[in-house]
């Protein structure tokens, strides 16, 4: 992998954009103290995801963004990038040739990153950094004044150091990404057992609702064959039932309508007369003719005495006219006066209609016949002026008039006996037909009343069958909703009317009594099945899917334990074999700095012992319980001690180092560590400040060695060192305060150097 170049713009005193390319394997940035070049490495720490502003130079954010010059104004927000070369692939996850990781900050304090141009977060450039053996411990980047950091740290900080540089970083940040996810998981473990403890009494509660459940559905199925077999047998019974009533009530009702119709049609005749109302006119006539014949026989009886009379006085006349002599003559106006006199006697005998009457007109008459004689009897100039036959005529006339009278008076009772018989003869025909015609009235009333009954038994079976088609439906319909639409597969049963018609209907009864007494039963369990089931379904779906989750997570947690075994038994492996390999490079840079001696770097036992942790675990301790908790404390694990001894001096240990041994020791032991596991690039900002020439030289040599291995980046002031470079960047700052860089070449720089 190659760092291809740097870009700062606006970052701490580099107020305009400024890039620094690293095509040399050295590359040496130099210049005044105060000139910016030291914000160069800073930039590098920071841009790589540093989070301590102490450990660059500042206190807040905004400290980090160039504030402006007099010439200047201040900037906003500050921005470095960093390039990598991918060509190979060295950052797996990321298929592009170029990696740019970029940092910006704001005034406000916000921080954005980006890899690519696109916004990631801090925890992914760190990932990515592991992975190249890049990380926060910042061994890659040595300042001024820090040079002997790894001396200074103690037993585990030099230990976890150490781990960076071995390119363990990766493996521990696996690690501690398996402790979090096995902390996750024996949390979600211990969540999902509560869960499922709380889930357990519901669980049984539904499991005996299902029961409950399971008896319904057997109820419900022996419930669905009875209602089968009841159901069709009852539409059978009602079809047949209902058209059979049809049949058997259509013959009776035209019927009764007939007989209805007839007595209507009497009892309108009755109310009319009827019979005997013709018999009452008939009688009415009988009585009249009867009165009639009454009134004619007294006409008669007084027409017999005027005929008497007049047959007396005619017999008397006739005596009379014997006697008297012939000639003899009465005046004629006596004889008109007489004849008009018994005119009006006669008329008033026609016009009587009482007999008294005639009897009056009859004593009337006589006395003026009376009269007349006497007077005639005792004058002697009479009997020449009438003549007496005359007078003999007239009563003849009278006598052969009444006679006439009383002979149509016979015929007119002749014809009324005549009508009188007929009358009666119609009567009786009358009565009997009337007697024969209430008869038949009565018959009729009967006939009705019996079709009636009839008709209101056939009606009241309708209505009977009526309420039985009412309690079908309902029955049907709550067989609907206890069983579903299943209920009507019940007309698929083959069942015919014979079957039904020879069968008792208190059988049917029964079979509905049955099916009411399981459905109080399917009441009184008050189980609603879907709603249970389907929760009951849940919670089983529920419980497995924790109980199968619990199985998941338990083999993710033995999985992630045997990931995290194989981890520390790989960081295990590889510190250890790292830390031989280290102690070799570090015995020979430190030879060569110090002319013969030794150096080693030593792992020391765990600060707390077996016996001092089962006293803080309140019990005993077996081996793997110790090496479990030597695992998961980060204090248990063994540290790192540097032994050295120099040559030619009785010094052993770093605390009897001088200040230039110490920084010559761990040049050593940096460079060591960086030939054992190369960083793509190593920062280097005046380690070399405290050596003298001698060692200046030495120093040099080995930094042209280390340069096979990893981009150095040099910010010094010692020539021996700008010697070695391929490029040389100046850093100079005029009067706006603005850093700036002047790159040079080497033949260049050895110039400058000399």
């Amino acid at each position: 992998m190659t760092l291809k170049k740097l870009e700062l713009s606006g970052f701490k005193s580099f107020g305009r954009k400024e890039t620094l390319f690293f095509d040399a394997p050295v590359v040496a940035i130099v210049g005044p103290n105060g000139s910016g070049k030291s914000n160069v490495a800073e930039a590098f720490r920071w841009v790589l995801g540093e989070q301590s502003l102490k450990s660059l130079r500042g206190k807040k954010g905004e400290d980090l963004i160039f504030n402006g010059s007099s010439q200047l104004g201040r900037l906003s927000r500050a921005s470095v990038a960093v390039t990598f070369d991918n060509a190979n692939r060295h950052f797996a996850s990321i298929d592009f040739d170029e990696v740019v990781i970029s940092r910006e900050v704001f005034r406000d304090g916000t921080n954005e990153y980006k890899i690519n141009g696109s916004t990631v977060r801090l925890r992914d450039i760190i990932e990515l950094l592991a992975g190249i053996s890049i990380g926060a411990s910042g061994h890659h980047i040595i300042s001024q004044g820090e040079a002997d950091k790894i001396l200074n740290a103690n037993n585990i900080e030099r230990r976890l150091m150490i781990e960076e540089a071995l390119g363990l970083k990766i493996y521990q940040w696996k690690l501690g990404e398996s402790e979090k996810k096995l902390g996750k998981t024996e949390e979600n473990i211990k969540q999902v057992e509560s869960i499922r403890r709380e889930i357990v009494p519901h669980l049984k509660f539904l499991k005996k609702q299902v029961e409950k459940i399971e008896k319904v559905r057997e109820l419900k199925l022996e419930l669905q064959t009875l209602y089968r077999d009841y159901l069709k047998r009852e539409e059978v019974y009602l079809s047949f039932t209902k058209e059979n009533i049809v049949k058997e009530v259509t013959g009776p009702q035209a019927l009764l309508a007939d007989v209805s119709r007839q007595l209507a049609e009497r009892e309108s005749r009755q109310q009319a007369g009827g019979h005997q109302a013709e018999i009452v006119v008939e009688e009415n006539k009988l009585r009249e003719l009867e009165t009639k014949i009454r009134t004619l026989r007294l006409q008669k009886d007084d027409l017999a005495r005027a005929l008497g009379r007049l047959e007396g006085l005619l017999e008397f006349r006739e005596k009379e006219v014997k006697k008297v002599e012939p000639g003899a003559k009465i005046p004629f106006a006596e004889a008109k006066r007489l004849v008009e006199e018994l005119d009006e006697r006669f008329a008033e005998i026609e016009k009587a209609t009482e007999l008294e009457s005639v009897k009056r007109v009859a004593n009337n008459l006589r006395a003026s016949l009376n009269d007349f004689l006497t007077n005639y009897e005792n004058k002697d100039n009479h009997p020449g002026e009438v003549r007496v036959n005359d007078d003999l005529e007239k009563v003849r006339e009278e006598h052969s008039k009444l006679q006439s009278q009383v002979q149509e008076l016979d015929k007119e009772e002749g014809n009324h006996q005549t009508e009188i018989g007929d009358i009666k003869e119609n009567i009786v025909r009358l009565m009997q037909t009337a007697q024969t015609a209430e008869h038949d009235f009565y018959e009729l009333r009967a006939k009705k009343s019996d079709l009636e009954l009839k008709v209101r038994t056939l009606l009241a079976k309708k209505e009977t069958l009526a309420i039985e088609e009412e309690n079908f439906k309902r029955e049907l319909g709550e067989a609907g909703t206890l069983i579903g639409r299943e209920v009507l597969e019940y007309q698929a049963n083959d069942i015919s009317w014979e079957e039904v018609r020879n069968e008792e209907r208190n059988i049917q009864e029964d079979r509905r009594r049955k099916i009411e007494r399981i459905k109080i039963r399917l009441e009184d369990m008050g189980v609603e099945s879907s709603e249970v089931l389907k929760e009951h379904d849940e919670v089983v779906e529920r419980d497995a899917f924790l109980a199968k989750e619990l199985e998941d997570l338990a083999l993710s947690r033995e999985s992630l334990l045997s990931v995290m075994t194989d981890l520390r038994g790989k960081i295990e492996v590889e510190f250890n074999s790292g830390i031989t390999k280290i102690n070799q490079e570090f015995q020979k840079f430190f030879s060569v700095l110090f002319g013969g001696g030794s150096a080693n770097l030593e792992l020391l036992k765990p600060i707390k012992k077996k016996d001092e942790l089962s006293l803080e675990m309140g019990d005993e301790m077996d081996e793997s319980s110790f090496a479990e908790a030597t695992e998961d404390d980060t204090s248990l694990k063994p540290g790192v001690e540097i032994n050295v001894s120099l040559p030619r001096k009785k010094i052993k240990g770093l605390a009897m180092l001088s200040g230039g041994e110490r920084a010559l020791t761990s040049i050593a032991l940096l460079f060591a560590m960086s030939q054992v596991n190369p960083p793509p690039f190593l920062i280097l900002d005046e380690t070399d400040a405290a050596l003298d020439e001698a060692n200046s030289k030495k120093y040099a040599d080995m930094i042209e060695n280390l340069s096979k291995y990893s981009q150095l980046i040099l910010i010094t002031h010692n020539r021996e060192t700008m010697s070695r470079a391929g490029i040389l960047y100046g850093v100079t700052m005029g009067a706006d305060s603005v850093s700036r860089l002047i790159s040079i070449k080497f033949d260049e720089a050895e110039q400058y150097a000399k």
